[in-house]
């Protein structure tokens, strides 16, 4: 039987980090039934805390972290993420004086009803859906945005909306989104067709076409929004990496410690830092019961290239003991490295695609099937 041990990310504390291995085991386990799957949770032990309660961050401030100049670069997606009103607000700017007859129903009245009914039918986005709703039929902006568009337009946009806000409540929390683009399309598709849409997904990625460019020009501030949630002693996915590379003997221990404890043969499967710490390990110290490295979203080519890996200063090469590098990448994703072009015949490097912006891309591998064929195609 193959061991793979999972070595988390950036940030990850219980309860999240169970979750994540949880689906990874499943997701891997469908495809390998001969793989054990082996948690490292390094971050509970070796993990950043901040000792004086973020004395150190300072408080945000008004004003946009981006110029218009930038706005035609960024996803629709993630700027709903940070405001999942903003198409429903540009479709509401857009109407004028609206006349309903005596007794008919007023435009919006059966969409808030159909909101108000609305259960928990997209628990792939998140937790929330429900409640989220509710809020969004109270919203002054639905009236005029339905007097606007036809019932089917809106139906979707009301669904985009929802899965936005089920996502960026997420973000804001500083959460891993495990979902996919598709994942995400899907659940909307379905929320729609409970708010009345019909469902031929005619009007998915309607938004794209219509409001684009304005919900571009809208601006971002997620970046100084969520600036405290980064980096506060309950998820420091900031410290994490600053720490590793200050002070990372002790993880690598711990993780020499757990392979010692396995049956060969041994898989390391390392997420973004995790992929790090893997590499580190089995550059500084042979491991012979390991088989293959596996890095996702790693950032472990980028920090040998500028000379920050500490296990290996460009151009020295692959020690000839580590084992095969199967490294896997999003392209969306911003924290993720390619290192065939670093190690030629070493590293054998993987695009995916979850069709979700940045950050959401730099956690939703564990939601993307072609990421486990991957892995499952490499196992020993």
């Amino acid at each position: 039987m193959t061991t793979v041990v999972f070595i988390h990310g950036t940030g990850v504390r219980e309860p999240r980090f169970g979750a994540l291995y949880a689906r990874t085991a499943q997701g891997l386990g469908a495809l390998a039934p001969h793989v054990r799957v082996v948690p490292y949770p390094w971050g509970e032990t070796y993990g950043a805390v901040l000792a004086a309660r973020g004395a150190s961050i300072p408080e945000p401030q008004g004003g946009t972290s981006r110029g218009p100049d930038d706005a035609d670069e960024t996803d629709p997606w993630a700027l709903l993420y940070e405001d999942h009103q903003a198409e429903l607000a540009l479709a509401a700017a857009g109407t004028g004086t609206v006349v309903t007859a005596p007794g008919a129903e007023f435009p919006d009245e059966r969409p808030r009803r159909l909101l108000l009914r609305l259960d928990d039918l997209a628990p792939e986005l998140g937790r929330g859906l429900p409640m989220r709703a509710a809020a969004l039929a109270r919203s002054p902006l639905l009236g005029p945005a339905a007097a606007a568009l036809d019932p089917d337009e809106l139906a979707r946009l009301l669904a985009r909306a929802l899965a936005a806000a089920v996502i960026g409540a997420a973000l804001d929390a500083d959460a891993p989104v495990l979902c996919t683009g598709d994942v995400r399309d899907a659940a909307v598709d379905r929320i729609a067709e409970a708010l009345g849409a019909t469902p031929d997904g005619a009007g998915r990625g309607l938004f794209l076409r219509t409001v684009k460019r304005p919900l571009m020009r809208a601006g971002s501030r997620a970046a100084v929004r969520r600036r405290r949630a980064l980096t506060e002693a309950v998820h420091p996915a900031a410290g994490d990496i600053l720490r590793y590379l200050a002070r990372g003997a002790d993880v690598r221990r711990g993780l020499r410690d757990l392979i010692a404890a396995q049956e060969p043969p041994v898989v390391l499967l390392g997420h973004s830092l995790g992929g790090i710490i893997a590499l580190d390990t089995l550059v500084l110290d042979p491991q012979p019961a390991v088989e293959l490295l596996v890095t996702v979203g790693s950032q472990a080519p980028f920090l040998y290239e500028t000379g920050a890996l500490p296990s290996l200063v460009h151009p020295q090469p692959l020690p000839p003991h580590v084992p095969d590098w199967l490294n896997l990448y999003d392209r969306r994703d911003l924290l993720g490295y390619i290192g065939a072009g670093l190690f030629p015949g070493r590293v054998t490097d993987v695009a995916t695609d979850s069709r979700q912006p940045f950050p959401v891309a730099h956690s939703a591998y564990w939601d993307d099937p072609a990421v486990y064929r991957a892995i499952a195609a490499r196992l020993p």
